[in-house]
C-alpha cells in the first residue's frame, strides 16, 4: 500500500544559494490551497510569516487549518516539505532522512547542495521538472498552428520558405502558437509588428513576404492590407480560416496527433518571466538611451517558447514597433551577427541542452565588443552558474536581486532569477500556488506519496528515492 504524505510543512523563503539577501518573498501555497490540503486529512504546518511578503498573514493560514511553527521546527519530522526556492544548506541538516522536498530545485546548478541532499538521503522533486502527462493541447493552440501551417504551405511547396519574410500583425494570446509554428519552419525572418503600423514603415514587400493577422482583433485603421496585397505580398487571416476551416482542421490535427506522453511544465510562470525580463530590459534601455523612441528600437527575442512569447508580449505592449523573433537557424554562428549588430535590446529565452552549456554561446563576449553598441541591453532569461552555463557568454552566474545587472564593454547585461518579483510578485505567487496544489491533489496526486508517482512527476525526482 502506498505511503501518503500525512505530515506536510510549508517553509518560508530564506537566504539560500539562489536567494542571496532573502529578497525572494513569495510563498509556495496560499491559505486557500493550504485549506485544500488540510481537507484531505493531512497535518499541515506553516512557518511563521511565510506568506507576509505577498500579503498572506499567519492568521489566514491558521484559519485554513494549519499549525504555525518556527523556522527550526518546520524542517523537522515532516513527510513532505514544500518550499518555493531551494533550501539553505543549514536547513538541510534539520531534515530527517527519507523526507521529501518539493521545490524549485535547480539541482545541477548547485552541486554542493545537491551532494548534501544526496548525503542526507533527502528525496527531491524539482517543481521545474514536473511535466504534463499526457500533453494538453487546447483548441486555440491547435487553431493557430494549423492556420500558420496553411499560410506557409505555398512557400514550403515551392521550396522558398528559406527566403520568406513572415510578418505577424499585432500580438494576442491567440497568435502565440501561430508564431511558434512559423519559427519552427525556419523562414528567412519572423517579426511581430504593431497593429497600427503604417505602410511606409514596412520593409517586407513583394512575393516573398507573408503578412499574417487575426481580423477578430486586428483593426486595419491605416489601410495597409490593400496596399500590401497590391504590392504582391501574401495575406492570411486567421479568423477567416477559423470560420471556414477551423473545426475540421482541429479535428484533423487531433486525429493525426494522439497526445504525447509528456508535455509542457506543470508548474511555471514562464510567460510572466518573459514579460518581466523584457520590462526590466526596456527600463534599462530608457535610462541608457533616453532619446530613443521605443517604436524604432531594434529589439530581438531569442526563442519563441513560453518565455520568448512573454518577452514579445511585453515589448509589443510597450510600443516596440518591430520585434525580431529568432529561432535556431537565426541564432547559429555567423547568422546571428546580423541581428545583434546595432541591437538596442536582446532578450534571450532560448534554452540549450546540458551538453551544449558552456560550449555553445549564442551571444559571445566578442559580439559584445564588436557588434552590440554601447548603452544597449542584454537580458538573459535562462540564467545559469559556473557548472551550468547560460547561452550568453558574459553570464557566469545569475545576477540576482542584490545586484541585478552589470556592464561589460559598454553593454548592460542582466541574468536575474526571480523575474516575476519585478511588479508581479503576488500575482505569480497565487498562480504558482494553484499549480502546486493541482499537482498535489489533481491528476498527479503527489500527496499520495512516492510509490505512485505519475510519469510527469517521476522524471522530476532528481534525488532519491530514499526510505
Amino acid at each position: 500500500m502506498a505511503k501518503s504524505f500525512r505530515s506536510i510543512g510549508l517553509a518560508r523563503e530564506c537566504e539560500s544559494p539562489e536567494n542571496p539577501g532573502a529578497l525572494e518573498k513569495r510563498v509556495a501555497l496560499t491559505p486557500e490551497d493550504v485549506a485544500a490540503l488540510v481537507a484531505t486529512g493531512a497535518e499541515v504546518a506553516v512557518e511563521h510569516h511565510a506568506g507576509e511578503g505577498v500579503g498572506f498573514s499567519d492568521e489566514e493560514y491558521r484559519a485554513a487549518g494549519a499549525l504555525l511553527q518556527s523556522e527550526d521546527s518546520i524542517y523537522r519530522n515532516k513527510d513532505l516539505l514544500i518550499k518555493f526556492k531551494g533550501p539553505s544548506m543549514a536547513s538541510i541538516e534539520k531534515m530527517q532522512p527519507g523526507t521529501t522536498l518539493f521545490c524549485m530545485a535547480h539541482f545541477h546548478s548547485y552541486p554542493q547542495r545537491a551532494a548534501l541532499l544526496q548525503e542526507r538521503r533527502i528525496n527531491v522533486i524539482a517543481m521545474e521538472e514536473v511535466l504534463e502527462s499526457p500533453r494538453v493541447q487546447t483548441n486555440t493552440r491547435i487553431l493557430g498552428r494549423m492556420a500558420m501551417n496553411k499560410a506557409l504551405t505555398p512557400f514550403i511547396k515551392n521550396n522558398t520558405i528559406g527566403g520568406t519574410r513572415v510578418r505577424v500583425l499585432d500580438w494576442t494570446p491567440r497568435l502565440d502558437s501561430a508564431i511558434r509554428r512559423a519559427g519552427n519552419r525556419d523562414p528567412r525572418s519572423l517579426d511581430v509588428l504593431q497593429g497600427n503600423s503604417k505602410h511606409d514603415e514596412l520593409t517586407a514587400l513583394g512575393s516573398e513576404a507573408l503578412y499574417f493577422y487575426d481580423s477578430a482583433s486586428f483593426q486595419d485603421n491605416n489601410d495597409i492590407l490593400p496596399r500590401l496585397q497590391a504590392s504582391g505580398c501574401h495575406l492570411f487571416d486567421m479568423h477567416e480560416f477559423e470560420q471556414n476551416e477551423g473545426e475540421d482542421a482541429i479535428a484533423t490535427y487531433r486525429a493525426a496527433h494522439p497526445p504525447l506522453e509528456m508535455g509542457l511544465r506543470r508548474i511555471q510562470c514562464l510567460h510572466e518571466t518573459g514579460r518581466a525580463g523584457a520590462r526590466y530590459g526596456l527600463e534599462l534601455l530608457r535610462k541608457n538611451k533616453p532619446d530613443l523612441d521605443l517604436r524604432y528600437a531594434r529589439v530581438a527575442v531569442l526563442g519563441y517558447g513560453n518565455v520568448g512569447q512573454g518577452a514579445i508580449h511585453e515589448a509589443y505592449a510597450q510600443g516596440v514597433g518591430c520585434v525580431h523573433v529568432l529561432g535556431r537557424t537565426h541564432t547559429v554562428k555567423g547568422r546571428i551577427d546580423y541581428w545583434l549588430r546595432n541591437a538596442d535590446l536582446v532578450v534571450n529565452g532560448a534554452e540549450q541542452s546540458p551538453a551544449l552549456r558552456g560550449i555553445n554561446f549564442l551571444i559571445s563576449n566578442k559580439q559584445l565588443q564588436q557588434l552590440i553598441p554601447n548603452g544597449s541591453v542584454i537580458i538573459d532569461l535562462v540564467g545559469g552558474s559556473e557548472t551550468n552555463r547560460s547561452p550568453v557568454e558574459p553570464v557566469i552566474n545569475c545576477s540576482f536581486l542584490t545586484d541585478p545587472h552589470f556592464v561589460q564593454d559598454g553593454v548592460t547585461v542582466s541574468a536575474l532569477w526571480g523575474w516575476p518579483m519585478m511588479g508581479m510578485m503576488r500575482e505569480t505567487a497565487i498562480r504558482y500556488s494553484d499549480q502546486i496544489r493541482d499537482v498535489l491533489l489533481g491528476p498527479e496526486r503527489l500527496v499520495d506519496g512516492l510509490d505512485t508517482l505519475t510519469p510527469g512527476v517521476a522524471r522530476a525526482l532528481v534525488c532519491g528515492p530514499f526510505q
